[in-house]
């Protein structure tokens, strides 16, 4: 497929996807045209640069591991799959000298709605994944990867397997990868469409073969990971920021972004405006810009809230959201978190429990079950913001909605509870003159009003 073919299909749905020009200084997305994603193309962009430095086969004299770590702590690389953990010192975390085998994994399962930045870095520059993955590798002394790629985007992971299949052929991934003394096997692996599987336990017991549920912490996977081996799970965008990294410098990399908040990210921008899709910013970019880069809000009509991290992270409404950075600190202090970076933005024509009301539904129905606070917990968060968004709302259900999503949060094994009570809170929060405009004085009263079980 061209580059016009490619672009003919988002053209057709308004979708601007990560071909345009309205990035700002990117670094993963810079240069893509949908057709330019082979092996060729992405050395004839500077790919595999990096991983020749750290291997020294650039004519220098290379890169010890700690050498590559302290450059990635540096950086101030942040996790973008959504906790924003410091990688470089994730990195640190492997415990280098274990005798037995360890492994590396790709967590793209990419299913928080809202988010499609990854299967963009999959679809048109999966190399800069693979070398991102191999440099990670190398500093913490494994030498077998996987990346685990949602089953929904089956095409990324048939990209991703051409890409593998051009990369052992080069020699930059196998046995002594470009004649070094570095082995590394990495493989895609495709899994169904399971939201939980984004959380990083669920993810490995998925590889393993079993079903996708959570896994207690401690122990972490650093220590007991794919098959009870230490294991470094990152995001593929956070991966993918590694080859820059490492050709530029940490200290580049950081004056990019900001504080504590290095380099570029990648925001899916979705929902009521102009121009949907992804734009990859400096870290610490104001939302106004990012707005702006968007097309701004639909015409004739004004902003009313912002989902700055994907569906879990808690809704800002417009006036606090245009006074923030698009950075993880920042997000913070507004009562609210950067996530993946899904930007979903509402305006007033958005009826905010209906809204909710469909965001409740999807975390119940993709709940795994194994913990009862959520497995029963959501169901009621649902039919609880149904039962409003009916006009049956009983005056006692604001208090109660806002009780089970308190006794969720912080008492499930992994963050999806939490993730289904956030978004609660924080609707009743800013919003809560419309939820009690849907209850009637007398419901509750009358015989057809149903009870929540």
């Amino acid at each position: 497929m061209n580059a016009e073919q490619v672009m003919s299909q988002f053209r057709a749905t308004g979708v601007q996807t990560c071909f345009h020009d309205r990035h700002i200084n990117p670094q993963i997305y810079a240069g893509l045209d949908g057709s330019n994603w082979s092996l060729r193309d992405y050395e004839a962009r500077g790919g595999y640069q990096a991983l020749r430095k750290v291997l020294g086969q650039d004519g220098g004299e290379g890169l010890t591991q700690d050498q590559v770590i302290a450059t990635v702590k540096d950086s101030a690389l942040r996790g973008r799959g959504g906790a924003g953990f410091p990688t470089g010192l994730k990195w640190s975390f492997m415990p280098r000298q274990f005798p037995g085998q360890k492994y590396l994994v790709c967590n793209s399962d990419e299913g928080e709605p809202g988010t499609c930045k990854d299967r963009d870095i999959l679809l048109y520059n999966p190399h800069i994944v693979i070398e991102g993955m191999a440099i990670a590798a190398y500093a913490m002394g494994i030498s077998v990867g996987y990346n685990y790629i949602h089953g929904e985007i089956f095409e990324a992971y048939e990209r991703f397997e051409a890409a593998l299949e051009e990369a052992r052929a080069a020699g930059y991934l196998g046995d002594k990868v470009l004649g070094s003394g570095f082995n590394f096997q990495l493989h895609a692996f495709h899994g169904f469409g399971a939201y939980i599987c984004g959380e990083e336990t669920a993810l490995l017991e998925s590889l393993e073969g079993k079903k996708g549920q959570p896994r207690f912490k401690p122990p972490f996977p650093a220590s007991f990971g794919l098959y009870g081996k230490p294991t470094t799970i990152n995001n593929t965008e956070t991966f993918a920021a590694v080859p820059w990294i490492i050709r530029n410098g940490g200290q580049a990399y950081l004056e990019c972004g900001k504080p504590n908040n290095g380099g570029t990210k990648i925001y899916s921008v979705s929902g009521d405006v102009e121009l949907p899709g992804n734009y990859e910013v400096p870290m610490g970019t104001p939302f106004a810009k990012l707005l702006e880069l968007a097309g701004g809000v639909r015409k004739g009509r004004q902003l009313k809230a912002v989902i700055p991290g994907g569906s879990s992270s808690p809704v800002l409404p417009a006036h606090i959201m245009m006074n923030c950075t698009m950075d993880y600190d920042s997000i913070a202090k507004a009562g609210s978190m950067l996530g993946s970076g899904a930007v979903i933005v509402m305006d007033d024509s958005r009826c905010m429990v209906e809204s909710l009301k469909r965001l409740s539904y999807f975390y119940m129905h993709e709940s795994c079950g194994q913990c009862t606070p959520c497995r029963e917990g959501t169901g009621w968060l649902w039919r609880l913001v149904d039962r409003i968004h009916r006009g049956d709302g009983r005056p006692a259900d604001m208090a109660l909605l806002d009780n089970v999503a308190e006794n969720i949060m912080g008492r499930t094994i992994c963050a999806l509870g939490d993730a289904a009570a956030m978004p609660v809170r924080a609707m009743i929060k800013h919003f809560r003159p419309e939820f009690e405009a849907m209850i009637r004085a007398d419901a509750g009263t009358r015989p057809e009003a149903p009870a929540v079980v």
